[in-house]
């Protein structure tokens, strides 16, 4: 039976694209995990493996769609388009909600539990780990590079010093910065 397991990067972070992931794979990978077990540098070698040896999808949705749009519905457009490029018999999804998506299974920790999910999950958090690298250079007063778009206390610093930029989520609602809103543009 073909399954392809999905995963996704990017829902908790106020910066950044949601990054979706759908893969089904044509060979046996020994060494998968769920992507946030693995360091950087063997993400990024899975990664490659990854490619070579399955059929994927990746859906990325920006934080203007994320803010229009919303969060769930980003996310169910996400796992509708995976449904539909990549033909599978079943299709498993990390967590343990569908977002309204018939014919989709959830597992809690399935990133962890099925190799075609760990494969998403590596696939979705490289994809969305270099986008943010990347944007660290157009953007390096932010240094994404460091928290990936994440809240950490250095990222809102950098929030209330220099304001948004075009890749923050401004319907996030961070209550580190209600305080000082009406400064941040």
């Amino acid at each position: 039976m073909v399954l392809c397991g999905i995963d996704e990067a990017g829902r908790g972070p106020i910066a950044g694209d949601l990054v979706v992931a759908g893969c089904v794979l044509l060979e046996n990978l020994e060494e998968l995990d769920d992507s946030k077990k693995l360091s950087a540098k063997k993400r990024e070698e899975l990664y490659e493996k990854i490619v070579r040896s399955s059929r994927f999808h990746i859906v990325k949705h920006s934080p203007k769609q994320i803010d229009e749009l919303g969060l769930s519905r980003c996310m169910r457009n996400s796992l509708e388009e995976i449904m539909e490029v990549l033909k599978a018999q079943r299709y498993l999804f990390d967590g343990n909600t569908t977002f309204g998506v018939k014919n989709l299974e959830t597992m809690v920790k399935a990133d962890g539990k099925v190799k075609e999910v760990s494969a998403a999950s590596i696939l979705a958090k490289v994809t969305r780990d270099r986008d943010m690298i990347a944007a660290s250079k157009l953007y390096p007063q932010y240094e994404f590079q460091n928290h990936k778009g994440y809240i950490t206390k250095r990222h809102i610093e950098l929030i209330k010093r220099h304001g948004y930029c075009d890749l923050h989520r401004r319907s996030y609602r961070i209550k580190a910065l209600e305080a000082t809103s009406a400064n941040i543009t």
